[in-house]
């Protein structure tokens, strides 16, 4: 086997054998193939497509090229992953959540992508605290407290981190196929028991369209079930933040207010779904009978103090302060410019364009335009108006979190451009669309 003999099966329309897809995984991860080889695979990709089995191959393949990790514990190992969106923090609060129902949590996560925010980044908002653990680390606090939110070594799917990085420039991103392959080739090698997954749709997710989601739900389930690992997916409405800030500090201070309990006004919609993202994951790792006797254990350790607690050991684990939990108001960075932005008009807010609010945040610093800058967690957008909102005078659509008055001023325009007003309030579709 070699790259010609991989790359003329795709020249030719037909999808690459198992034997093939595993060769050219096994091929990116040591270097055997060159750019251009691994740009002209996933355009072969895009062209052709895979069947079920090629996902699973693929995916498989993806997942030998480097490590994979093992768990002699006493409890379920289990994870979540969402395809991205804005507002969207669950990832902070599910983990210890979990946890605190006697699951273990090894959640591997990414930083920001295009105009989504990055769960690492966000955690990384707290002073001191780093994602970056040895293995051994990482094993221990998984160990030790039951959750653990780290970013990936270098040995896990290599040849996942080549093929994204040559994806990013040839136009490949979106594919199904490869998206399906990327995510779950990491998540397998992580050595989980069960998985659920998140896949957005609206303005601010990737996937703009209800037939994108659901066909990359479908490839998800599929794909990971055939590769021996119990999933499930929920496919989520983005059309608006999930929570009512966008920024990294900003939205590490929501998760700080949801796990205080009781779950505050502007934030029912976050504890919804992360409730039931977690209510599934039980049941699919065994734990629980049924889901609503899951989503019942997760809102009891929600309330009563115990994700909070164990949310404060694991930042505390990986050195962030260890009285973050009953001090973070004082802990988390603040930007020294706060501007309201007012409404143009008066009236309800019928529609938001989410990917524009979310490079708002990104060109006030809160993301990356390129490879390597660096994030101002401290910058971003709270009390955002949601749909259905009455706004105008005395009521803001936003408030600008910002480094200095030019950027506040661009941000202000940007928010204003992205939200629509009207003279009645919208019908807001449901937040779980679709379960699979």
């Amino acid at each position: 086997m070699d790259a010609r003999t991989v790359l003329s099966e795709l020249r030719a329309g037909r999808p690459p054998s198992s034997e093939g897809l595993a060769w050219f995984a096994s091929a990116l991860a040591d270097g055997r193939v060159s750019d251009a080889q691994a740009g002209a695979f996933a355009m072969g990709l895009c062209r052709t497509g895979l069947d079920d089995a090629g996902r699973v191959a693929l995916t498989l393949a993806m997942r030998d090229s480097g490590d994979r990790l093992s768990w002699d514990l006493p409890g379920p190992v289990v994870d979540k992953h969402s395809t991205g969106g804005i507002g969207d923090c669950v990832s902070l609060a599910l983990a210890p959540m979990l946890a605190a129902c006697g699951a273990h949590v090894p959640m591997i996560s990414g930083r920001g992508l295009g105009h989504t925010g990055g769960t690492l980044d966000k955690l990384e908002a707290i002073p001191g605290l780093s994602t970056e653990v040895s293995e051994e680390r990482f094993r221990a606090i998984v160990g030790d407290l039951g959750c653990a939110i780290v970013s990936a070594t270098g040995d896990l799917a290599p040849a996942d981190r080549r093929l994204y990085a040559v994806r990013d420039v040839t136009a490949t991103v979106e594919s199904v196929d490869l998206i399906t392959a990327s995510i779950l080739s990491k998540k397998l090698a992580a050595g989980l028991e069960a998985l659920v997954l998140d896949v957005k749709v609206g303005s601010g997710a990737f996937m703009a369209s209800a037939e994108e989601a659901e066909a990359l739900a479908s490839a998800l389930v599929s794909t990971a079930r055939g590769a021996g690992c119990p999933a499930a997916a929920l496919i989520s409405d983005m059309d608006a933040p999930l929570a009512p800030s966008l920024g990294n500090a900003l939205e590490v201070a929501e998760i700080m207010r949801l796990l205080a309990g009781p779950i505050p006004p502007g934030l029912e919609r976050l504890a919804d779904l992360t409730v039931a993202l977690g209510g599934r994951l039980l049941t699919l790792c065994g734990m629980v009978a049924s889901r609503e006797e899951g989503e019942g254990r997760l809102r009891e350790v929600l309330e009563n103090g115990q994700a909070a607690e164990l949310f404060g050991q694991m930042t505390a684990a990986l050195g962030g302060p260890v009285d973050f939990v009953e001090h973070w108001r004082d802990r988390l960075p603040r930007a020294p410019v706060l501007r309201e932005v007012p409404a143009l008009e008066d009236g309800f807010v019928t529609a938001m364009d989410g990917r524009a609010l979310g490079m708002a945040v990104v060109r006030l610093g809160g993301g990356r335009m390129r490879d390597g800058d660096r994030v101002d967690p401290s910058v971003g957008l709270s009390r955002v108006a949601q749909l259905g909102d009455r706004v105008g005078p005395g009521a803001p659509l936003a408030l600008v979190h910002a480094a200095n008055d030019d950027a506040a001023a661009r941000a202000i325009d940007a928010v204003q451009a992205a939200i629509t007003l009207g003279d009645t309030a919208p019908e807001r579709r449901p937040l779980i669309l679709r379960s699979l």
